[in-house]
């Protein structure tokens, strides 16, 4: 069972960042082989959105690891775009990259999301702070080199963002928001931009 969280005041490193965009699907589409290729989209359902509804201990309203027990501590991934705008550069691609097909629920811009394992943090996009832990890495699998492009398995290792649990309930929505977190991301390290 997890520990309880750290007050948002209690976060004592402060970033302007951007949500840039959302993902919230309820249906896991890259199941199998990735040539085979992914699983079409659920009829009418928009999986990128404007907004998302989080839940403590449960994750994203409507995405497919909502309420999975097996899930728990990692029912939302949380990614840098500069991330997938590295994947660009390094392939000299000249067609900017879906960051949705990623299949990462929240891409923010501003900030090295991959320090934040283990690490308490918040996201306010003006609706109140809403509370996560940071555990595991989201290694990026085989099937980025055939829904982003070749190479871009390798070229996300290390960069493919965080596994988190929602620590309270609250709303983000695109645009500019503030993460707070219990350590410092922004340690010299400018790999990313």
């Amino acid at each position: 069972m997890s520990s309880a969280p750290v007050a948002v005041t209690a976060l004592p490193h402060v970033y302007e960042v951007e949500i840039t965009h959302l993902l919230a699907s309820s249906l896991h589409r890259y199941e199998g082989r990735p040539a085979d290729g992914p699983r079409p989209a659920p009829t009418g359902q928009k999986e990128g959105r404007a907004s998302i509804d989080v839940r403590a201990g449960l994750g994203i309203v409507g995405d497919r690891y909502f309420g999975h027990r097996a899930h728990r501590n990692a029912a939302v991934t949380v990614m840098a775009i500069e991330s997938v705008e590295h994947v660009e550069r390094e392939l000299t691609l000249e067609v900017a990259l879906d960051p949705l097909a990623t299949r990462r629920n929240i891409l923010l811009r501003g900030a090295d999301v991959d320090r934040l394992r283990g690490v308490d943090f918040s996201l306010d996009s003006g609706a109140g702070a809403v509370m996560f832990r940071g555990h595991r890495p989201a290694n990026p699998c085989a099937w980025m080199n055939g829904v982003l492009a070749e190479g871009a398995h390798r070229a996300l290792r290390g960069r493919g963002g965080i596994r988190c649990e929602p620590l309270s309930d609250g709303t983000l929505a695109l645009g500019p928001a503030v993460l707070r977190s219990a350590a410092p991301l922004d340690a010299g390290d400018v790999r990313l931009f």
